[in-house]
Order: C-alpha cells, then structure tokens, then sequence
C-alpha cells in the first residue's frame, strides 16, 4: 500500500543557464538555445526557434520568429498544386475540456487545494517593479552613491525574500510509500513510458477529417493536422515529490503521469483522472508520411502524393513525389470527465507497454489516505 501526504515546501529554483560576457546558455529538455544582448533586450535562438524578449522588472514582452522552413502540419503538404475545395471535410478539432472540469471523486480534495494555490497571486514582480521605480526616483532626485547602493540591496534582498515566499506558498508536497507489488506496477509504467518518450518523434493529433477525393490527398482516407509534441521525464510546476513523472504536452494542456493518477495542467488550472477511469487505447496506425521521415519509423508500403484509380502516380500533376506508408503507435486517452486526447508515437510496437501498465496500476489501486 501506498500513503499519499501532502504539505508545503522551502525551496529554490535553480536555472540551468551560463553566461559568456553578452551570451547566456540556456540547457533545456528540448536542446540549447543561446541568447545575447543586454538586461532588457535579448535576442535567440533555440529548439523551439528564433525569439525577442524584452522587458525589465517583472513586466515582459516575448515574440516568436517563425522559421521559415516551417510547414503546416497538415496531411500531404502540397507545395507546387493548388488542392480545390471540397476534397475533404472540414476538420473536427479533438480537444479536452478545460483541466479544472477534469476531475474526479478521489482526486477532489487535492485539486482543490493545488487550484487554490495555483490562483494565488505573485508578490515578487510586483517588489521588484517598485524597486526599480524607487532606484529611478533616486536618480532623478540626486541620491548618493551610498544610498542608491543601498536602495538597490534592500530591493533586491526583498524581491527574493518574496519570490521564496511565492513558491512556498504556491507548492505542494506529493510524497509516496509504495508496497513491493505497487512499486512493481510504478515502476513499469515508467520504464514504459521512458521508451514511448526515446521515440524519434511524437505529434498531438489537434484535428482530422474525412477525405472525399483522395486523389489529391495521396490516396487517403482521413486527413489529419497534427504538431510535433513532447514525452519526457519531468515534474509538474509548484509540485515537489518524492518520485519521477513522465509527462505528455498535449496542445494547451500537459499530462503528468502519477502512480495513481493523470494530473492534468492547463495555463490556469490543474484537473485529475485516476487511472480507474482512465481510457487509453493503443493502435497500430498506417500514416502516410508527407514530412522527413523518422529514424525510427516502420514503412510498410509506398505511395504518391497524386494517385490515380488504381494507385499509381497520377500522370497530370508535376513534381509528384512518392510517399512512405509508415506505421505508427497511435494513443487515444479519454475519460469520462471530459479528457480527450490522440498522440502518434513514430515508433510502432511500444505503446500496449504502456496501457497494460496503467491497467495494472487501476487494478491494484488501494484506497487513498491522504494526512
């Protein structure tokens, strides 16, 4: 059996950054990324591309440079021939419901209390701000070196007290006590789940929509837009716990997979699937692959991105390439509650892992003592 407690934590948050002179370093999950520029203004790069970030004192402006090699995540890409109306159905968009709607009986309690803490306000870009303003009235006003020194201390000393004070006051403690059959199921769930995240690549399923002539769209039968996402190891944000999560972004939401639930975030609330009541589904799926190939990927056949009646290369279109048929791990989380999500994993094979670890971990799930 496992014990559930929940409490607050001290702490800080340590940045994994290095700064070279007017460079700085930044290491993420998703690559490196460099920076330059001065307090203010900065300009970079990194995996998710090219970036201007501006702002002093808690107020921030952040812009996105789209690269210009970007292509539309939709299924075929079509670069050289316009595709007409009406070869497709419009796309229905697969979409979760908000995470505070998410919830459910057993996880109530803990939500509430992390959605509390979720809301609170920030006090420290607010300290910081006025510390900035107090150090400019102090240049205006003619203030000694000494005083301004000073000044410039006493704000900073405060803005950190308060960015401490902040994390403290908006984290919760999640810490578990397994039993050997438990820490036996946790523990295949995250070593599957590790081998569902080393998968070249891995897209969120946003929308899809029924062909209607397929001619144009290489031959298939569903067109799909989908966008390049993100399994890893990580942590949910103001959470501190005593074991390692995967995690899953599924477009405005992120999924954390706990050793008795799903806990769902969005950008201003946190829901919750126990794995109970968890639906997840594992196919193997043929996709015909418009974009670069992953290293990974099975291809069981070969099309055109223009075909004919009988398959073939449609004679009437210039530059009609040849496609792969791939097969891929497709997952389809749901739940009662209002979770509804489709993910394509590049590597075929490694998803039923997965499931039958989370239906092993809903079939020996204990009660839940939380203290």
């Amino acid at each position: 059996m496992f014990k559930l407690y929940q409490g607050m934590l001290m702490g800080f948050y340590i940045r994994k950054s290095v700064r070279v002179g007017l460079f700085r370093f930044n290491l993420s999950q998703q690559g490196v990324g460099v920076s330059v520029g001065l307090k203010g203004l900065r300009i970079g790069t990194g995996p998710r591309g090219n970036y201007v970030h501006m702002g002093r004192g808690g107020l921030y402006y952040r812009a996105t440079v789209p690269r210009t090699n970007d292509k539309p995540p939709f299924l075929p890409h079509v670069e050289t021939t316009v595709i007409p109306e009406g070869t497709h159905a419009p796309l229905v968009e697969i979409e979760s419901a908000d995470a505070s709607q998410i919830v459910d009986s057993s996880s109530r309690d803990l939500l509430d209390e992390m959605n509390a803490k979720q809301a609170r306000w920030r006090l420290w870009p607010w300290i910081g701000v006025l510390g900035i303003l107090v150090v400019f009235l102090g240049l205006r006003n003619g203030w000694s070196i000494g005083t301004m020194w000073g000044a410039l201390i006493l704000g900073s000393v405060l803005t950190i007290a308060s960015a401490v004070r902040d994390t403290m006051a908006k984290t919760v403690v999640l810490f578990y006590d397994f039993d050997a059959e438990m820490e036996e199921a946790y523990e295949a769930l995250h070593s599957s789940g590790q081998q569902v995240s080393a998968a070249d690549a891995a897209w969120h399923i946003e929308a899809e929509g029924a062909v209607h002539d397929r001619k144009y769209h290489a031959g298939a039968s569903n067109l799909v837009r989908r966008k390049k996402t993100t399994i890893a190891r990580s942590s949910p944000p103001y959470v501190k716990t005593n074991i390692e999560t995967i995690s899953m972004v599924v477009g405005r939401q992120t999924l954390h997979f706990f050793p008795d639930r799903v806990l769902i975030y969005d950008e201003k609330s946190v829901g919750a699937v126990s794995y109970r009541e968890l639906q997840l589904q594992v196919n193997a799926k043929r996709f015909i692959e418009s974009a670069s190939l992953p290293r990974d990927a099975t291809v069981v056949d070969r099309t055109w991105q223009f075909v004919n009646k009988k398959g073939g290369p449609d004679r009437r279109f210039k530059n009609n390439r040849e496609l792969p048929v791939c097969l891929y791990d497709e997952l389809k989380l749901s739940s009662t509650t209002g979770l509804n999500e489709v993910v394509q994993i590049s590597r075929n094979g490694v998803g039923e892992a997965f499931a039958k670890a989370i239906l092993d971990l809903a079939r020996i799930m204990p009660s839940e003592r939380v203290s």
